[in-house]
């Protein structure tokens, strides 16, 4: 199969307990699954790939992505090098996009800015203010770990309109924005070498990490 015979995307969604597949061709069809996992995440989910796979075969594939965090460190860490893997051996892009991005896009049809907490380790929080726009989502204040009483500060000091998004532990659901907002990419023609994609913990640098 030569590589514009390939049409489909594949999104990998690790960051909670709950993980999220989705498949699409971007035309008349689109599968999603998710699994609530716990802590056998890692140990099930080359298992549930290929029970999700089929019709499809992986040199089906034209692009994958995965979300990179923030979230889960050891859900975080297996679905980035899960996917690393798959796109290396298959020659074709890897998009790693933000947790909190994904589900910033499934509240696309707010016109206020999208600002998003989510609980983290020793009392922290995970933060982020994104923007819709029409060809994706822009972050105007980056995913960034920080207290809460400087997060208070921050919204309390906000010159525009938002709206608070208070992000849960199940992620997976978020997997198919995920994908949308990869293929947007796409789109753009961003075609991202799979050696970019890091996960991204927060509170621990990615170098201390290496894949």
């Amino acid at each position: 199969m030569t590589n514009t015979q390939k049409k489909y995307g594949l999104a990998i969604h690790t960051t909670s307990p709950e993980l999220g597949l989705a498949i699409s061709n971007f035309a008349e069809e689109t599968r999603s699954k998710t699994w609530n996992l716990g802590r056998e995440l890692s140990t099930h989910l080359h298992q549930k790939l290929q029970e999700f796979m089929p019709p499809q075969i992986w040199q089906d594939l034209r692009f994958i992505t995965v979300a990179k965090g923030p979230g889960s460190f050891t859900g975080s860490r297996i679905g980035v090098v899960t996917a690393r893997t798959l796109a290396q051996q298959l020659d074709i892009p890897l998009f790693a996009i933000s947790t909190l991005a994904t589900i910033a896009w499934s509240y696309k049809q707010k016109s206020q800015n999208l600002s998003l907490q989510m609980p983290a380790q020793r009392g922290q929080l995970f933060t982020a203010i994104y923007q819709v726009e029409e060809m994706g989502i822009n972050p105007i204040l980056k995913d960034t770990l920080m207290n809460p009483l400087a997060w208070e500060k921050i919204l309390v000091n906000w010159e525009n309109s938002y709206y608070l998004i208070q992000v849960e532990n199940s992620l997976g659901k978020s997997v198919v924005s995920l994908l949308e907002l990869a293929h947007l990419e796409w789109q753009k023609g961003n075609r991202p070498h799979w050696s970019e994609a890091l996960p991204f913990y927060g509170q621990h640098p990615v170098e201390k990490y290496p894949l």
